[in-house]
């Protein structure tokens, strides 16, 4: 357990629920300083009243609200060493049901709300040559699956955005993680939104997962205190991940994922070595 005074200073995005708070309060636990962040604070505030514990606003679509959060959190505790974008939505329903304000909803919490707070926390770890960011994506993030189209998206845009920028602030001493947790006991499922208007031809196939999603509230496999400690074990490793699995659902999906992808461009390798000009000489 870290002395106080040398703990690293975590902050955490959406912790009123789920991953969120069982990753706050795991490290609390610990003995780490953590930034609590809501975006309304009294969800939080059995966390916040905890040593070692400052509870912050954070609205993660609001630009203002995000630099106001992480300037509070060094002006209280001198630094954030490690952010967790954790906050995010979920929307159940076929791409073509879904609807473009419901899309940009989700990109704007999902995506844009990461990438707020990673423009906000940089700075400070540029100037200081350390620090880790670590964004919560989900096998979504790796592979699609139905009636979550445009939440896979989102989520695979935030990969894409981890993998350019862990290119780009390795050799500055800073870690990028991206975190893909399959089903976990947490409320995602439940307070997701979805389609008041499905699509018939799609019942077998979206409406299916819908209602599968509805189903497995409070049975998932993943335990989402488990994860926490998962995480802090990963971040705190001498050599930290670029990508975690977290629960056995996600491995098994994930591995089978890259075994199709490699079968896949293997038997269409010749075609793509012939898009290119014939070589010279």
């Amino acid at each position: 357990m870290p002395e106080t005074q040398d703990a690293p200073v975590w902050l955490v995005t959406g912790c009123s629920t789920g991953f969120g708070r069982s990753i706050a309060a795991h490290l609390l636990d610990e003995g780490y300083r953590v930034v609590v962040t809501a975006r309304k604070t009294d969800s939080v505030r059995e966390l916040g009243d905890r040593d070692n514990a400052l509870a912050v606003p954070l609205d993660v679509t609001s630009e203002s609200s995000v630099d106001g959060a992480v300037r509070e959190a060094e002006e209280c505790f001198g630094r954030v060493d490690v952010v967790v974008n954790n906050a995010g939505i979920g929307y159940f329903a076929a791409v073509e049901e879904t609807p473009t304000d419901a899309v940009e909803r989700l990109f704007d919490v999902n995506f844009h709300g990461t990438a707020r707070v990673i423009h906000a926390v940089l700075p400070g770890m540029r100037a200081r040559r350390s620090g880790t960011i670590v964004n919560l994506t989900s096998i979504g993030g790796l592979v699609g699956h139905p009636a979550v189209g445009y939440y896979c998206a989102a989520k695979f845009a935030v990969e894409g955005l981890s993998a350019s920028l862990r290119h780009e602030v390795e050799p500055l001493g800073i870690k990028v993680m991206t975190v893909e947790p399959s089903a976990f006991r947490t409320d995602w499922a439940g307070s997701s939104q979805e389609t008041r208007n499905p699509i018939p031809d799609y019942d077998q196939s979206a409406g299916a997962a819908r209602r599968a999603y509805h189903d497995s509230v409070g049975k998932q496999a993943g335990d989402p205190d488990r994860a926490a400690r998962a995480l802090l074990k990963a971040v705190s490793a001498a050599r930290p991940p670029h990508r975690l699995l977290l629960g056995a659902d996600a491995y098994r999906v994930a591995m089978a994922d890259l075994e199709a992808k490699q079968t896949e461009f293997v038997a269409w390798g010749d075609v793509a070595h012939g898009a290119d000009f014939p070589a010279q000489g």
